[in-house]
Parts: structure tokens; sequence; C-alpha cells
């Protein structure tokens, strides 16, 4: 393996793939599955760990969920996902009269994609095996584990005017499974901006870190915004992660920062412009150099490089005007009115489109 200071790694793993099977009792012993009803409340955030294990998050309830899927492994380079009006077959499907998508993964070792929706009948979570066929996952029945999050926001608004909102739904802004641990990115009480950690199996113990960021566009530190997004990333041979905010700065912190009852500053190295906020984010690796993918709510598709991340010092003064500064990036002009993504293979992603109303599912070469 060529020696590099920053490395793209999937999303759900570090250091190496803990298991490649599915759906025995021996890893669902091996995890601490047990088999049951899964109860959703929300199913706003969802990521995969080792050996086909899900992770969704329920801001709703404080809590993340890890579920065997029962998926098989397969050759993600072989399986496309092309379907318009995704909603509109979900919902045919679920037997209900409208499905929103919340989130969508791809499970790394078969290509499949699972995605999570809210509906009238509540939360579900179904997977798409690119043939064109929705499978729901049967939550009444099946291997899981809970995580109660601590020190969750109150379910409650508070604050006033233009700042009242509810915290609560932003418990669970983000998932990944890094180097034998669930990263948590959210809101804890107070209300501030935390990531926590958690070693899986899940054994009741926590590390959680207040997040402070100093944002270039609003020339201050900050502590209430939450991480919107994030990836794991290697950089000096450390996992570290790099995470969008709303009104765009991207911050890069280590793993190692995360302790309990603590607080830590991110580095600031990039602004990406103001009144956007970031919708989804990926890593890889193209022509021998590393790239984010980052998709946003108002500025399009960002391919932002990440050359001498490692070097970066971070912003530390305003950057006005809606201004850009730090990493450099350019616009996928042919990639328009993208809103969720994740990687399928080691040359294409699968992307939501919506637009006219409708959300359309597309494979799309990496830029």
């Amino acid at each position: 393996m060529r020696k590099i200071c920053a490395r793209v790694l999937p999303r759900f793993v570090f250091a190496a793939l803990l298991a490649v099977g599915f759906a025995s009792t021996t890893q669902a012993d091996q995890y601490g599955l047990e088999a049951g009803s899964v109860k959703l409340q929300s199913a706003n955030v969802i990521a995969f760990g080792p050996a086909g294990i899900l992770f969704v998050g329920d801001s709703k309830a404080a809590r993340v969920v890890a579920v065997q899927t029962g998926d098989k492994p397969g050759d993600a380079s072989k399986v496309q996902h092309n379907l318009e009006n995704i909603e509109g077959k979900i919902a045919s499907q679920l037997e209900v009269d409208k499905a929103t998508v919340l989130d969508m993964a791809v499970n790394p070792l078969s290509g499949h994609l699972f995605v999570s929706v809210d509906t009238s009948k509540g939360p579900q979570v179904v997977m798409l095996d690119g043939s064109g066929a929705i499978v729901a996952l049967q939550l009444n029945d099946i291997h899981h584990a809970n995580l109660d999050l601590p020190n969750p926001p109150a379910d409650e608004v508070v604050g006033e005017g233009r700042r009242a909102r509810n915290h609560r739904m932003s418990t669970v802004t983000d998932l990944a499974f890094v180097d034998g641990q669930l990263l948590v990115s959210g809101m804890s009480a107070g209300p501030v901006s935390a990531v926590r950690s958690f070693m899986f199996p899940f054994n009741g113990k926590a590390e959680e870190s207040g997040l402070e960021i100093y944002h270039g566009a609003h020339g201050q530190l900050e502590s209430l915004a939450p991480i919107r997004t994030f990836v794991p990333f290697i950089i000096d041979g450390k996992p570290n992660v790099l995470a969008g905010f709303v009104c765009t700065p991207l911050v890069k912190f280590p793993v190692s920062a995360i302790s309990e009852n603590e607080k830590f500053r991110g580095t600031t190295i990039a602004e990406l412009g103001n009144r956007n906020q970031p919708l989804d984010m990926i890593a890889y690796t193209k022509d021998g150099k590393d790239y984010l993918l980052l998709a946003n709510s108002a500025r399009g598709i960002m391919k932002i490089s990440t050359e001498d991340i490692d070097k970066a010092e971070g912003i530390d003064s305003p950057v006005r005007g809606g201004g850009v500064a730090g990493q450099s990036y350019e616009t996928i002009e042919s990639w328009q009115n993208v809103v969720q993504l994740d990687r399928l293979n080691d040359k294409q992603a699968v992307v939501l489109v919506s637009a006219d109303g409708q959300s359309t599912l597309k494979t799309m070469n990496l830029p």
C-alpha cells in the first residue's frame, strides 16, 4: 500500500473489515444482537457498520439501533441503481399514501442500497438490490441492539424568535463506523453541538465532547450549530473526521479529541459560502488523488481537494460577503439537484435527485 498523508477509507471501516458473512447466529451473538421487535420513532440517519449491520439514528427517541439486515455479499461493481419516482414506488410497495426519503446508505459488501423513509404508518427501512425490487426490513422480528444516547436535548421548543426550535430532532445528524467505534454527531442538552463515540458491540460506555468551531462567514467562534454531514479520513496515519456545517464551514478534527465531558475546537479548513446547508458528503480517490464530494442546498455539488490537508492550519479570521477560503474546490455542473449520495464502488456513486416534485435514483461516475 502506498504511503500517503491522507487516505480515503470506506465509511463503515477504518482499520479492517471485521466480518464478511451475514445473518448468522454466531454474528448476532458476536455483536450482542438479539431477536425481537424494533420500534422506531424516527429514522433520520442510517449508516453501515461491520458484517452488514445497519445503524439507524432515531433522533426522536434519542437512540441508535444496530440491526442485522440479512443482506448477502455480492459484487458492488456490478450493481446499478436507476429508479424514477422512488418515493412513489416505495409508497406503493409499503401500501401507504406517501413515503418521504430521509437517508440512504450503500452496503459496501453487496452494493445494495438501504433507504430510510417516513410514512403515515411511521418510519421504515427498505432495501433496493438494483433490479427494481423494493424489500422492507421486517422490523417486527429482527436481530438488533439498542443504544440510548446520553444527555439528549429536551423534546421541546427552546429559544425565542428566529432562534426558537426543537433541538431533539438534531440529536443524531450523522453516523459513521470508525476503527471499532460508532461516531454520532448531533446536539446534546444545553443545547450544544456534540460528537459522541461508542465502542461496538455496545457496552454502555460512551465518550462525548462539545465541539466548538470558528465560523469565518460569521467571524466568530460557535458551539451551537451541529455537524450536518461528516466522513472519516486518515491524516498522517491517524483517524480524523471531516465535517460540514451550515453556512458552510468545513472542519477537521482527530477522533482522539472525543473524550468524556470535555470540549474541543475543530480546525476550520475551508469556508464554502454562506446561505447554504451541506446535505451529504462522501470521500473517494481518483487518479491517485483524494477528494470530497459535497452536496449542498444552494451551491450545487462541490468536488473538494484534500491536497495538503495535513498542513492546513485553519481559518481564524472573518471571510465576509459570502466569500470562500481554504481548501480549493470545483462545482460539478453536470450534477444538478442532488440531495443525497453515497459511494457505490471505487468508480461510481448513487445519488438521489429531487426535481419538479419527484425524486429519482441515479448511478453516476465519480467526477
